[in-house]
């Protein structure tokens, strides 16, 4: 039996759920004027999180910041982030979906996949059950979503990134060759900016160019296991299941690639402190530690260094995951070389609680934990702009000078 997956994704989430309050409050749609969600709006801070389309025709980009969206358009309309919202609009209409799939599985705040195989008796045609969905979403909730269908996640997750909003679009295997081979490389699920830039240069410009490669020159371009998966999904094959509860999780990582290049290892560190921030955040909602601590940066050639370090506890406190994550960057960071990407990882992850009795033991850490509980609670409740750890942003600068001293004994050298 052929498997059945739709990907259901909520268009332009932020804006859609924050344009569907106002409307039920009796205000204007912002979605039909130029408008985003993002930052700050009366410091005109932070970066923009979700835009209408009108606002895309000014050139308006997801992730850049507020100050550069307002002056391509003065009279963009901006809303302010809420979480809270974004967390019972999510849940809504995943409710929804639960009532037609089996196995529904939450791939994102806003997007999920749904298991429809085995369902044709009840719901014999595919494509008016996915219109079915979409519209009591819309009808019920106040915003819409694209629906994509296809044999497997990745060809579902393909189709519902076609034309958009409030589509429904079918990738089924047979119509691979005509839908999605045409395709720039570009568009193919998971492919970032640097391994197209290497596809390109090998004259792989399509998808189609991709799978109709050699898999063995794929692997050569770009590593054996992406090679081998994108391949497979250029091709259609994705035999992964959706799953209805998240699987445990092996480990953790997070990085961020800079507009513009880090030069200075006090914006590094400022940059190392949120991504620990966030991370460590994540575990500890999942209620996890890790045993081992990593760093990668990027140099502004591509070149790509890591380490780790492993740990005698396991650890789930921002501040120790920061401190290390400082550690492991000075060795690998030679002081003067432009970075563009800088990353952490965390692995050898243990669930539960698995801290020992000496820990317990340590004041210091044990305040550390309580202060990172503190700061977990108020952001559930009232989002993650509403607080930040002022103490360590302060005296990021002094530790960097800290750590700049010991790298110019290190290089013999100034910085």
């Amino acid at each position: 039996m052929d498997r059945l997956i739709f990907h259901i994704d909520v268009n332009s989430a932020f804006l859609s759920w924050e344009a569907a309050r106002r409307v039920a409050e009796g205000m204007d749609d912002i979605r039909l004027v130029p408008s985003a969600v993002g930052g700050n709006p009366q410091k005109r801070t932070g970066v923009i999180l979700a835009k209408s389309i009108p606002a895309k025709r000014f050139g308006i980009k997801t992730g850049e910041p507020v100050s550069m969206a307002l002056r391509k358009c003065p009279d963009l309309l901006l809303a302010e982030p809420d979480f809270v919202l974004y967390n019972k609009c999510s849940g809504d209409f995943m409710d929804i979906c639960r009532k037609y799939a089996p196995v529904v599985e939450k791939y994102s705040i806003d997007e999920c996949f749904l298991d429809m195989s085995g369902t044709g008796m009840i719901y014999p045609d595919p494509v008016k059950t996915a219109y079915d969905i979409k519209n009591e979403i819309r009808d019920t909730l106040g915003f819409t979503v694209n629906v994509g269908i296809g044999n497997n996640k990745v060809l579902a997750k393909m189709a519902s990134d076609f034309e958009k909003p409030d589509k429904v679009h079918t990738l089924f295997k047979t119509e691979i060759e005509k839908k999605m081979w045409p395709l720039y490389i570009r568009q193919l699920f998971t492919v970032g900016e640097a391994t197209a830039s290497r596809l390109e240069k090998a004259h792989i410009r399509t998808i189609g160019d991709l799978a109709l490669s050699d898999i063995t020159h794929i692997q050569s371009l770009i590593g054996v296991k992406a090679g081998t998966q994108l391949y497979n999904y250029a091709n259609g094959t994705d035999e992964s299941p959706v799953l209805s509860e998240p699987e445990e999780p092996k480990g953790y990582s997070i990085s961020t690639t800079l507009e513009e290049d880090v030069k200075t290892i006090d914006i590094a560190f400022n940059i190392l402190h949120a991504l620990s921030d966030s991370i460590s955040a994540r575990m500890r909602a999942d209620g996890t530690s890790a045993f081992c601590i990593g760093v990668t940066i990027r140099s502004n050639d591509f070149k790509n260094k890591s380490h780790q370090k492993k740990l005698y506890e396991p650890t789930d406190i921002t501040s120790e995951i920061f401190e290390i994550s400082k550690e492991l960057f000075c060795e690998l960071w030679d002081g003067h070389t432009p970075l563009r990407l800088i990353g952490i990882s965390l692995t050898d992850v243990t669930k539960g609680e698995a801290m020992q009795m000496q820990l317990f033991e340590d004041a210091h850490k044990e305040k550390e934990r309580q202060i990172d509980k503190a700061v977990d609670e108020i952001r559930n409740r009232f989002g993650n702009d509403m607080i930040m750890r002022g103490s360590s942003l302060n005296s990021t600068l002094k530790v960097g000078r800290k750590y700049k001293a010991e790298l110019e004994n290190k290089k013999g050298g100034n910085i």
